[in-house]
């Protein structure tokens, strides 16, 4: 038996293109796709591994991330639980050569569709190829995104966009997460990230413990990124 079926997923209220498959279609992807499960901290795809498919994040949160030569890495984007992953299927995009890392940053549940079988489909079926490029062109805008911010923001600006992004995306003022952490996702080292912190400390716009940042005025924080 195939182990989505043993695990009960119901692949057209996951799949945001399900409706639109020939029920051919629909049957291949039931019998190749594979529920795959990731520990926290470990990497599920980088460029020396082969083509990985069409991610689908059941629970726990990825990362998609740049590694240079000297090991410095910079993130793309994260993905939560209900998104999908496309540039783990790079290897079937048409003139996309975009090598990226991908870690599993919290324990997760993964639905996987290989890339040969995303392949067959989307040679066949135009509107999954239309879907598969807009997805990957939302995920560009987040690259560019990142890019930006890297390269043209300042980082006092850049950190407090991160950490309004963070409290309303976990709905609480408590930041359960590292410097080391936060460096990772903004692409900056863990001495700058301390120093900005211990800044905004100073001026009472977070108070910080070991492993937590609680914001302690969240429009003072939002004036940084104006």
């Amino acid at each position: 038996m195939n182990n989505i079926l043993q695990h009960n997923l119901d692949l057209a209220s996951l799949l945001p293109f399900w409706q639109k498959l020939t029920s051919n279609e629909q049957i291949l992807i039931q019998q190749e796709a594979m529920y795959k499960t990731f520990p926290s901290q470990t990497t599920i795809y980088d460029m020396h591994n082969e083509c990985l498919g069409l991610v689908f994040v059941l629970s726990g949160e990825l990362r998609v991330y740049l590694n240079s030569d000297s090991g410095k890495e910079i993130t793309l984007y994260r993905l939560a639980p209900n998104e999908l992953c496309v540039l783990s299927a790079n290897c079937i995009l048409k003139n996309i050569n975009f090598e990226v890392y991908i870690d599993a940053e919290t324990a997760s549940e993964l639905l996987v569709i290989p890339a040969n079988t995303i392949g067959k489909i989307m040679s066949n079926n135009i509107f999954l190829e239309n879907f598969t490029y807009k997805l990957l062109a939302e995920r560009f805008s987040d690259v560019m995104w990142a890019m930006q911010q890297i390269l043209f923001m300042s980082f006092d600006k850049r950190l407090a966009i991160f950490l309004l992004d963070e409290i309303n995306k976990q709905h609480t003022n408590c930041i359960n997460l590292t410097h080391e952490q936060i460096a990772k996702y903004i692409g900056s080292a863990r001495e700058v990230v301390t120093r900005m912190l211990k800044y905004f400390s100073q001026e009472n716009i977070v108070k910080l413990s070991r492993g937590e940042i609680l914001v302690i005025n969240k429009e003072k924080l939002k004036q940084l990124t104006t």
